[in-house]
């Protein structure tokens, strides 16, 4: 029984450690091998070993410890391994995942050893001791970006900012046309959404413009995703996709638009036409990632409907 305890435990820690290698490395089935690792060591590993021990050296008065043992496992190796793969609630998990050692398991842990007078108070400076392991590294993982990530982002934004303003001297000379005019008008409504998220980074969208970057918490996920959810009486991410929506039915009713019209859902991000949620329905959805990379989606958005104003000129 014990052979079969250490074989599923080595292969659980080689395919974990193996999975985060390659998914450190961006390799294929880094995914696969981390999920396969994590679900034999929480309920193939663990269960066998916790129950072989109990059996070999447990009473009925510390059962209780085993079970909390397990479950503790059970959430935070869950929450982490949904926070690795950026599965949906992976958030949630790990905010559970965090505390629940302390709220749960440390509790139990005192109250069943401090029954037992020879138990060794070093066993318990160890348990703290990977307890406090556990809270670096789930802290670790609740950094959703790295410093070079958020660079990165605003070295793009600071592109599509460039080039905005190039082509924004062009469309000054651009002929009105029913395109055009929707097309400032979708324009007008991003800035507006701009102006907002900014606002609650302290900044303006012209000093956004001239120099993106130094937002206060580039990594926060929820900004921009609570501004586009409500917003009035019309939710700011209706109010953006409906408009998107209208200017693409219109290039498709235009003569010398109706190729770009095709292609447009796709680039912009309006391929899901039946969400029940309009405000969740095109690339927006998507928006639940850090700040820096919702203000790229923005600029991004911008730079692409003035180049067709452009070209359509």
């Amino acid at each position: 029984m014990k052979q079969k305890i250490y074989f599923m435990g080595l292969v659980a820690v080689l395919l974990m450690s193996t999975g985060a290698i390659f998914k450190v490395n961006h390799w294929p089935a880094a995914a696969i091998m981390m999920t396969v690792g994590t679900i034999i060591l929480v309920l193939l590993f663990l269960p066998a070993a916790l129950i072989n021990h109990y059996r070999a050296e447990g009473n009925k008065q510390n059962r209780s410890l085993y079970i909390v043992t397990w479950i503790t496992c059970f959430v935070v190796f869950t929450g982490m391994l949904f926070k690795i793969q950026h599965w949906p609630y992976a958030g949630y998990a790990l905010i559970i995942a965090l505390p629940f050692p302390y709220v749960v398991f440390l509790p139990v842990f005192l109250l069943v050893t401090s029954r037992n007078r020879n138990f060794n108070v070093y066993n318990t400076v160890f348990v703290l001791l990977l307890l406090a392991l556990n809270s670096v590294f789930s802290a670790l993982l609740a950094l959703n970006v790295s410093k070079e990530t958020i660079n990165d982002s605003y070295s793009i934004s600071r592109n599509y900012c460039r080039m905005e303003s190039a082509l924004d001297d062009l469309n000054k000379i651009s002929r009105p046309s029913a395109v055009n005019l929707k097309i400032d008008e979708v324009l007008r409504i991003t800035n507006e959404y701009k102006d907002m998220i900014l606002k609650k980074e302290g900044m303006t969208r012209e000093v956004w413009a001239n120099d993106p970057g130094n937002l206060r918490i580039p990594e926060n996920q929820n900004i921009a995703a609570g501004i586009l959810a409500a917003n009035g009486e019309m939710p700011a991410g209706i109010k953006l996709y409906k408009s998107l929506r209208e200017l693409v039915e219109l290039m498709s009713k235009t003569s010398g638009y109706e190729e770009t019209a095709r292609d447009l859902p796709a680039i912009l991000g309006l391929e899901e036409e039946n969400s029940e949620d309009p405000a969740t329905a095109f690339s927006f959805r998507n928006i639940i990632i850090p700040l820096s990379w919702s203000m790229i989606y923005l600029d991004g958005l911008q730079a692409d409907l003035m180049m067709i104003k452009v070209a359509g000129r």
